[in-house]
């Protein structure tokens, strides 16, 4: 459930990378130490979270086939949080 910050499922500890990150100013430190596979992790969090309706086989099987309202829009919050992960994922050479 979000708290209206969204940090619902992206601050709870789920699956092999601990916990979604989900910080603003400093994060980019906790961010820089992150492996990609985490990164990958961190950044669809926010999405699963705000309804994504995943299409990848990886992205299914670690956050299930939901797809509800609002379908992946993201807030301003979240989108720069996700800006973030996707600057450290190009950094970091991920693909």
């Amino acid at each position: 459930m979000a708290d209206g910050k969204g940090r619902g499922l992206a601050a709870l500890a789920l699956g092999a990378c601990a916990a979604t990150v989900f910080v603003t100013g400093a994060g980019a430190q906790a961010l820089s130490e992150l492996s990609c596979k985490a990164l990958w992790y961190q950044r669809n969090a926010v999405y699963a979270e705000q309804g994504y309706c995943f299409k990848t086989k990886d992205a299914i099987a670690t956050f299930g086939a939901r797809c509800y309202a609002p379908f992946g829009k993201l807030t301003p919050d979240q989108q720069r949080f996700v800006n973030e992960v996707q600057a450290w994922e190009a950094r970091k050479g991920c693909r």
